[in-house]
């Protein structure tokens, strides 16, 4: 319990230092959501969307899981993603993974991990089609070309959806961009161009 009292009093110095530079934040930040981003990231904790682009809240809306995954069954990200464009009107939506992501990891391991092994078969899909690429890698560099590889295939994705393909057709503002961070440096990196129609 003294671990979460420190998390409530860490809370309470954050809330006071926002209303001290800015007394209208909450209060802004209260009566209205209109980001201009949606964020598909991994849950890895190391990989907090609004800190490492220097958003403030209210400024992404965030979904984050397991490797930043994008499949067709997953009706949380597709209600998020319906959310994002339908109703707050983003104007980007961003696929970011990172370096060394321990689903990415997993996937490329010949052995159970238990119920995540259904998860990460997405991952491992894209892994037997980049075979020849990756085999002629080190372990590591294959991981992360494989992080590289997932965010690429997750974008695309998320272009193929209803939703964004409906979104395109009313003729909305609507950008699709593949990134990846590395943990060692804190630095983004775009992947591959954005997508900003039909393929």
């Amino acid at each position: 319990m003294q671990t979460l009292k420190v998390l409530l009093e860490a809370n309470q110095h954050w809330a006071a230092a926002r209303v001290a530079e800015d007394p209208e934040f909450f209060s802004r930040l209260a009566n209205q959501q209109s980001p201009e981003y949606l964020w598909i990231g991994c849950s890895d904790s190391r990989v907090p969307a609004n800190q490492i682009t220097g958003l403030d809240p209210g400024e992404v809306f965030v979904h984050r899981n397991v490797a930043n995954v994008v499949v067709e069954t997953d009706f949380n990200l597709l209600s998020v993603l319906q959310f994002a464009v339908d109703v707050l009107k983003v104007k980007h939506v961003i696929v970011c993974g990172h370096y060394g992501c321990g689903g990415v990891k997993a996937a490329l391991e010949n052995q159970r991990h238990g119920i995540i092994d259904n998860w990460l078969r997405h991952i491992r899909n894209i892994a037997r089609r980049s075979e020849d690429e990756l085999s002629a890698m080190s372990h590591a560099q294959a991981v992360d070309r494989l992080c590289e590889l997932n965010v690429i295939a997750n974008a695309e994705n998320v272009a193929r959806t209803t939703v964004v393909e409906d979104a395109w057709e009313r003729g909305q503002d609507l950008a699709i961009h593949s990134w990846i961070y590395r943990l060692d440096t804190g630095i983004i990196s775009p992947l591959a161009h954005s997508v900003r129609g039909p393929q």
